[in-house]
């Protein structure tokens, strides 16, 4: 029953290999390396080094190696993130728990359902990969690990992925905790792994035993909890959909509580409205502030400030008081978290809309494109900017710490990264209403938000500085400039002066008004697609009556 004769299995793989998703993920994640490979290759008139010496080759596995782990991280839990929360969106959630199936058969199925698209990504690259032996640098041995690792990574992130969806009612929400519990276990494998790079003894044993130990040590326990969880369900009634009392949650949750009566709690959960509502007041965003985003209860919002915080902890000591050199470095955790987040809260305000069959009576009310967009927007943004703003002020408190005048002759460098941050929390919730008007469902939404975000902010540079990297071939200044539209590195263009080892770089000004013009470009595009899409449907709904 678990894998010969499991429905739940044979149905997910049905679904999930005949969409037409999959075949484009396949393609794109081929392309993708391909190209690496392609740029790599040696061209005409070079000298092969067939030697294990070569570096350059070497360098191309270890970047084959990142992409794919970087990927499986990105993509993992858009197919095993709405496992369990599917089943409750679409109110068959108690009809499978009231089936014969038993719990740990239908854990297994989900589980190994998301693993196989998954593992046929990899092993359609793997001819890919094998192009790159001719060239040297590097054993048929090597590269085998390294696709283990992605292998037994990718189970692991999909089993994270499955257990919070076995613990939230929305698919959005099990997708943002999932993607912040990827992103600590992701930095700290990378980390090791980069922190090796000059012992290979010690990295095979990493690679060999670290990973697959502590995998097998998360993912078991993770899958009889979630199995647990469906013998035992807390969660169900009203055809499955869990509806949440805030007065008694409060009362009975453990760690932070949300208070609405209080600051700055009501900046992402304001209390309910018991009077008129002013004039100058948008209704569609005090819709959305009062009951959109806690319509499910304060679990997720819970849960992404304290895992956030604590991370946010313990870096502030590493980067800004112990070593503040590393100051750059705290403020992009700062603008990856607005990355994972922005998105979640922006990319499925309108198909949520569409879900529950209410977009086309809000685009027949009296309100017109520009509010219904504003309002949206507003709201999407004020609980993003929110919460990334909760990881700004550990950096203040740092600072001060450190005494503030040894950052005195860098306080210009210190307000460009709050300019950065703001236009990352701007961009990213603006991609993702973009891409809420352009799509159907929630999830595809959030997946394309998420692929462009990843190709504007970092394949898009990474392309830029590794082409003439292997390809032997100098683009002058070009590169540089083409990598300023991430803001990582425009990050660490900006000179902190006092700091030894600092990067002062004489156009630092140049990069960051690049990074500033790129993302009002963007921006600007952005909203008038979003604008253009609904404007649309709204004419085409009125002129139908």
């Amino acid at each position: 029953m678990a894998l010969l004769e499991n429905p739940v299995l044979n149905r997910e793989l049905l679904v999930n290999l005949r969409t037409n998703k999959s075949f484009a993920l396949l393609a794109a994640y081929q392309f993708i390396l391909a190209c690496v490979v392609y740029f790599a290759w040696p061209h005409e008139g070079t000298t092969i080094d067939l030697s294990l010496g070569n570096q350059r080759n070497a360098l191309l596995i270890d970047t084959l190696f990142l992409s794919q782990f970087v990927l499986t991280a990105l993509i993992a839990p858009s197919f095993a993130a709405g496992g369990i929360t599917g089943e409750k969106e679409r109110k068959t959630y108690e009809m499978l728990l009231a089936s014969p199936i038993q719990p740990m058969a239908i854990v297994f199925g989900k589980l190994v359902a998301s693993f196989t698209h998954l593992a046929i990504l990899v092993f359609a690259s793997l001819p890919i990969v094998m192009l790159c032996l001719p060239m040297g640098g590097v054993s048929i041995y090597e590269i085998l690990v390294q696709m283990l690792v992605v292998l037994v990574s990718m189970t692991t992130f999909c089993t994270i992925s499955l257990a919070c969806s076995s613990y939230f009612a929305r698919t959005t929400a099990s997708l943002s905790i999932s993607y912040l519990i990827i992103l600590i276990l992701s930095g700290l494998t990378l980390s090791v792994w980069y922190l090796l790079r000059d012992d290979g003894q010690s990295r095979l044993h990493f690679m060999l035993l670290g990973i697959p130990g502590f995998a097998v040590a998360l993912s078991v326990p993770l899958v009889h909890l979630i199995a647990a969880r469906m013998l035992y369900p807390p969660d169900v009634g009203s055809e499955g959909a869990q509806v949440v009392d805030l007065e008694q949650e409060s009362k009975e949750v453990v760690g932070l509580v949300l208070n609405r009566d209080a600051f700055p709690d009501r900046l992402l959960v304001p209390a309910s409205r018991v009077d008129l509502m002013p004039d100058h007041v948008n209704p569609i965003f005090d819709k959305e502030m009062r009951s959109e985003f806690i319509g499910q209860g304060t679990l997720m919002l819970r849960w992404v400030i304290q895992i956030s915080m604590v991370l946010a902890i313990i870096l502030m000591a590493a980067c800004v008081i112990i070593n503040p050199g590393y100051v750059g470095h705290y403020v992009c955790y700062v603008v990856l978290f607005n990355m994972l987040v922005g998105p979640v809260f922006s990319a499925g305000i309108v198909t949520s809309e569409r879900e529950r069959q209410t977009l086309d009576l809000l685009l027949t009310t009296p309100f017109s494109a520009i509010q219904i967009w504003s309002g949206k927007l507003s709201a999407a943004l004020r609980v993003s900017s929110v919460l990334t703003s909760f990881l700004l002020w550990p950096l203040g408190c740092g600072i001060l710490l450190r005494l503030f005048p040894e950052y005195y002759s860098s306080i210009w460098s210190l307000m460009g990264y709050l300019v950065i941050v703001g236009l990352t929390c701007l961009t990213t919730c603006n991609l993702g209403l973009f891409c809420s008007t352009m799509f159907h469902k929630s999830n595809v939404s959030i997946i394309v938000c998420y692929a462009l975000i990843l190709g504007l902010y970092a394949l898009v540079p990474a392309a830029a500085m590794l082409i003439p990297e292997f390809s032997g071939q100098s683009l002058g200044g070009w590169p540089p400039l083409i990598a300023s539209t991430s803001p990582f590195v425009v990050i660490f263009r900006l000179p902190l002066h006092v700091f030894d080892g600092g990067y002062h770089p004489a156009d630092s000004g140049l990069h960051f008004s690049l990074y500033v013009v790129c993302a009002v470009i963007v921006n600007v595009f952005a909203a008038l697609g979003s604008l253009a899409n609904l404007s649309a449907r709204g004419r085409l709904l009125r002129s139908s009556q």
